[in-house]
């Protein structure tokens, strides 16, 4: 096996899949285009680039934070497909 293989398996294995031999084949294949793509934008000669900081230098254009008119519980409530009393029940996913 390849260390491309292993890494795919070990990931597979970590994400809890289960990939067949063909998937990890073209997984495998995919991965080693993005790393050949990676080394290659390593190569680029970026002398005559001016470096520019982490983001521009935006305001806050975002709307005041100002209380509204709330849902009343029944309202919010209407169209859950599961509730009892004022809570909405949703299924356990940690356990």
């Amino acid at each position: 096996m390849s260390e491309g293989t292993l890494n795919v398996s070990y990931v597979a294995e970590l994400s809890r899949l289960k990939l067949s031999p063909d998937e990890i084949e073209c997984f495998q294949k995919q991965l080693g285009d993005i790393v050949g793509y990676i080394q290659q934008l390593q190569k680029v000669d970026l002398s005559g680039v001016e470096e520019k900081g982490d983001a521009p230098d935006f305001k806050n254009n975002l709307r005041a934070d100002v209380m509204g008119v709330s849902l009343s519980p029944d309202q919010a409530l209407r169209n859950a497909p599961l509730k009892t009393e004022n809570l909405l029940l949703v299924p356990k996913i940690v356990e």
